[in-house]
């Protein structure tokens, strides 16, 4: 492993830096983007039994906010229940624009690691090509092993580029559509509640303000 890193050159040291970055961003966003944390199970249940029982106070509410992503979408809602419909709506939609934010950190920058390794393998074999071709001109081409041996070094660092990006695109898609898909449910449970309570108030006769 180690002979590889040295005949790649200098190049290989920001190839793997990627490969380090990335690698710790794929655990990171493996381990934050869990279902259960996100999306807490029976959270709705526990939030409209407080409701039913009085205890949804602000300390509750404060509670459900810093519980879990979900509960920040609905701890939106719940703030804004005795407002309108289109209020408490508009209050989950905000939040939820942070919240998906927030599951979206570090995806941008693992995309940028999958852009800019093969790239930067790219260069590495250029300068590698450049030295090979020093060599013909110095001692031309009679040596049939020295130019391959030179070649094989030049494609050290596109093979370390593209075993670096290819990975990292392949977890950048994949925790891109799980954010989609946890976004969509969170959206999904905040608006019935918010359905539910709304609903509520107005079988109870309860004004909008």
């Amino acid at each position: 492993m180690l002979e590889l890193l040295y005949a790649g050159g200098w190049l290989m040291v920001p190839i793997l830096a990627c490969s380090v970055l990335a690698t710790a961003i794929v655990i990171e966003r493996a381990w934050m983007l869990r279902r259960r944390r996100i999306l807490p199970e029976r959270l709705v249940e526990r939030i409209w039994r407080l409701h039913h029982e009085q205890r949804l106070t602000d300390d509750a509410i404060a509670q459900i906010r810093d519980g879990s992503p979900l509960g920040r979408l609905l701890a939106a809602g719940l703030v804004n229940r005795h407002h309108s419909h289109e209020v408490m709506k508009e209050a989950i939609n905000d939040a939820g624009r942070h919240v998906v934010a927030h599951l979206e950190r570090f995806l941008n920058t693992l995309g940028t690691i999958a852009a800019i390794a093969p790239l930067l393998g790219l260069l590495g074999t250029v300068f590698g090509m450049i030295d090979i071709f020093g060599v013909i001109v110095e001692a031309g081409t009679g040596n049939a092993a020295v130019l391959a041996g030179g070649i094989s070094k030049a494609l050290i660092t596109t093979a370390a580029g593209l075993s670096v990006a290819i990975p990292a695109l392949m977890f950048q898609r994949f925790f891109d559509s799980r954010v989609s898909q946890l976004a969509l449910d969170m959206e999904e449970q905040a608006l019935r509640l918010v359905e539910v309570l709304h609903g509520e108030r107005e079988a109870s006769g309860e004004p909008p303000q």
